[in-house]
C-alpha cells in the first residue's frame, strides 16, 4: 500500500513524476542523484518539504557507485590530524549501519605493521585507541593489537619479511550504489519526486537575479519541463562547478577532481579471507577486500581532467595497483591477465593549493551563490546523512525567513532506509533466515532466496511475491527465476531504465560477477525490451552501451 504522499519509483513512472514536478512550486529541487543528493532528498521530504531530485545519468552513476565501497571511520584522517572529521564520520557510520544493515556490514580490517613502514607498533596502537574513542566505537569492535604470528595466521599471503605485527579494527563494508538507491526509494516514500536521466538544461531567474526554477529535459524522450522551486541545491559531485558555471557563480573555491581505480580478482587467484589496509612503497594506503567470492584492491589517487562521466583505468593505474598488490602479497605474482574487472571513480575535492591529491581534505563545504544556488562540495560517503542535515538546515532557514515553511528538526537518524525495516542490526541475521525460508516456500532455489533476502532486506517479500510473473518471464527468455524476479523488481520499484543500470548499480554484477553479465546479457536485454517497449534501434543502442561498459571494465584506456 502506498501512503498518501508516497511517489512511485518505477521506470514507467518517469514522465508522470516529471509532470508532477511541474505542478505548483517545489520547496527544494535537488540536482544530482548520488548519495549526497539522495540524502538531501530524504531529509527534506521527511521534514515535510515538497522535494524533487533529478540526475542526468542514472542514480549513483557517478562517484556513488565507484568508491572503495566502505562506510569507513576515517583512520587516514587521524594521520592528517583531522580530528573533527574522524569524530563525525565514526559516529555517522554506526547510524548508516543501523538504518540499513542489508547494505552495510561490519568488517574487521587488518593493518599490518612492518619495519620501516608508515605505521609503527606504538603509533598504530595509540592511533587506533584515539580512533575508537573519537568514533565512539562499541566495546565489541574496539581495536586489538596482534603479534607477527597472529597477523600472518589471519592473512598468510602477507609479505613475511620485516613484519612486526598488526592492528585489528572494524570498518564497515557497503554496496555504495544500492545504499544510494535505497535512500532514494525512502525519499520517494516520503513524497519526493525522483527521476534519473533528466538533465537541468538552464536556470530561471526573477527580475532581481534570484533563482526561481529550472528547465529540465528528459534525456530518454526529449520532452522538456519547466519546474519552479524556492531553493535549488547543486549536489552534482564532480559536476558541481559545471552547474555553478551555468549559474554564472563559479568563483572562490573550486573543485579538484582526483581519480581512484579498483581491480577485481577471483578468489581462486587471490584467496583473501581477511580485509587488509596496507601501505605501498611510496607511502600511500591501499585496501584489499574479500567480497562475494572475489578480492578487490584499490585505490589510486591521481589528478583527473578527462571525461567526467566516463573515467577509465589507464595502463599506469593498472600497473600501480598490481605492483602494490604484488609488493604486499609477493607469492601471488598477479598479472594483468588475472584482473577480471575494474572500476574507476572520481573524488570531487575542494581545491587546496600545494597539496598532493591524497593529502587534500575530504571535508564538505556549502557555497551559496548570489542567485541563491546552494552547492555542496567535498565530503565522503560515510558522512552523507550529516551533510544532508546541514544542507537542509540551511535551506530551511531561508524558507522559514521567507515565510514558506516552519522550522522542523532533522529526523533521519531514526529513519531506516528502504529495505532496512528488519528490526535493527542485531535482529538482521534472524530476519534473513526467516525471509529466505519464505522465498524457498514461494518457489525460489535456496541460494536465490538467500541472496534476495540478504541483499534486499525488508523488500525481499515484494520480490518473492513477483514469483508467478517472474517465472513466466524466466521461461520466455531462458534465464534463472531469481534473476528474472530481481529484474522485474528493479524495473517496477527501482527505476531501472537501461541494462547497465541493472548490471552495474542494482546488482553490482559487472564488477563482482562479470562472467554472469556476459552469460545473461542477451536474455536480460530481450526481457527489458519486451517490458519497456523499446524500439529495435533503442535496444541496439543500449546493448552497445553495455558492451562498452564491459570492455572498459577489463581494458585500460
Amino acid at each position: 500500500m502506498m501512503n498518501s504522499k508516497e511517489q512511485r519509483f518505477g521506470a514507467k513512472d518517469r514522465a508522470a513524476l516529471l509532470e508532477g514536478m511541474q505542478r505548483g512550486e517545489l520547496d527544494v529541487l535537488v540536482v544530482g542523484g548520488g548519495i549526497t543528493g539522495a540524502g538531501i532528498a530524504l531529509d527534506a521530504a521527511s521534514r515535510g518539504l515538497r522535494t524533487a531530485v533529478v540526475d542526468m545519468q542514472d542514480f549513483a552513476a557517478g562517484t556513488s557507485s565507484r568508491s572503495t565501497k566502505l562506510v569507513h571511520g576515517g583512520l587516514r584522517y587521524l594521520k592528517q590530524l583531522e580530528i573533527g572529521v574522524v569524530a563525525e564520520v565514526g559516529k555517522e557510520r554506526a547510524i548508516v549501519y543501523e538504518n540499513g544493515p542489508h547494505v552495510t556490514t561490519p568488517e574487521w580490517m587488518l593493518l599490518p605493521i612492518y619495519k620501516g613502514g608508515t605505521f609503527g607498533r606504538f603509533s598504530t596502537s595509540l592511533g587506533l585507541r584515539v580512533y575508537d574513542f573519537l568514533a565512539g566505537v562499541k566495546r565489541s569492535e574496539r581495536r586489538k593489537m596482534l603479534s607477527a604470528e597472529e597477523t600472518l595466521k589471519r592473512a598468510p599471503l602477507l609479505k613475511r619479511d620485516g613484519i612486526k605485527g598488526g592492528g585489528y579494527y572494524v570498518e564497515y563494508r557497503t554496496d555504495d550504489a544500492r545504499l544510494t538507491i535505497e535512500v532514494m526509494k525512502k525519499a520517494a516514500e516520503y513524497g519526493a519526486y525522483a527521476v534519473n536521466y533528466a538533465k537541468v538544461e538552464s536556470f530561471r531567474y526573477d527580475a532581481n537575479g534570484k533563482l526561481t526554477g529550472a528547465r529540465i529535459v528528459d534525456l530518454l524522450s526529449g520532452e522538456g519541463y519547466e519546474v519552479r522551486a524556492a531553493v535549488i541545491v547543486n549536489a552534482t559531485g564532480p559536476w558541481v562547478d559545471r552547474l555553478r558555471e551555468i549559474d554564472g557563480s563559479k568563483q572562490g573555491k573550486t573543485l579538484r577532481l582526483t581519480k581512484g581505480i579498483h581491480l577485481v580478482f577471483d578468489q581462486s587467484r587471490f584467496p583473501l579471507h581477511q580485509a587488509i589496509y596496507f601501505d605501498t612503497p611510496d607511502g600511500r594506503m591501499v585496501f584489499a577486500i574479500p567480497r562475494d567470492g572475489k578480492t578487490y584492491v584499490g585505490t589510486t589517487d591521481t589528478d583527473y581532467t578527462g571525461d567526467t562521466a566516463n573515467p577509465r583505468m589507464t595502463a599506469e593505474d593498472l600497473a600501480y595497483v598490481l605492483n602494490a598488490a604484488n609488493f604486499m602479497f609477493p607469492s601471488l605474482k598477479l598479472t594483468e591477465r588475472d584482473v577480471e574487472s575494474s572500476w574507476a571513480g572520481l573524488r570531487p575535492l575542494i581545491q587546496q593549493e600545494g597539496k598532493d591529491p591524497s593529502e587534500i581534505s575530504r571535508r564538505d563545504e556549502i557555497f551559496v551563490s548570489p542567485s541563491g544556488l546552494v552547492s555542496i562540495a567535498g565530503g565522503k560517503l560515510t558522512g552523507y546523512r550529516k551533510m544532508a542535515e546541514n544542507v537542509v538546515n540551511s535551506v530551511l532557514e531561508r524558507l522559514v525567513r521567507e515565510g514558506r515553511a516552519t522550522q522542523t528538526p532533522c529526523k533521519t537518524k531514526q529513519i531506516p532506509i528502504s529495505g532496512g525495516d528488519v528490526g535493527g542490526s542485531d535482529r538482521y541475521p534472524q530476519f534473513v533466515k526467516e525471509a529466505a525460508a519464505k522465498g524457498v516456500r514461494s518457489g525460489f532455489a535456496e541460494d536465490e532466496a538467500q541472496l534476495i533476502a540478504s541483499r534486499y532486506g525488508s523488500n525481499a517479500e515484494r520480490i518473492f511475491a513477483l514469483e508467478p510473473e517472474a517465472r513466466k518471464l524466466a521461461d520466455r527468455h531462458g534465464m534463472p527465476l531469481g534473476l528474472a524476479a530481481r529484474l522485474l523488481y528493479a524495473i517496477e520499484s527501482e527505476m531501472t531504465v537501461k541494462p547497465e543500470d541493472f548490471f552495474i548499480r542494482r546488482t553490482g554484477q559487472l564488477f563482482f560477477d562479470i562472467a554472469s553479465v556476459r552469460q545473461w546479457k542477451k536474455p536480460v536485454i530481450d526481457a527489458m525490451a519486451e517490458l519497456l517497449g523499446w524500439t529495435d534501434e533503442r535496444k541496439r543502442e543500449y546493448a552497445e552501451s553495455l558492451d562498452q561498459k564491459l570492455h572498459a571494465a577489463v581494458e585500460p584506456a
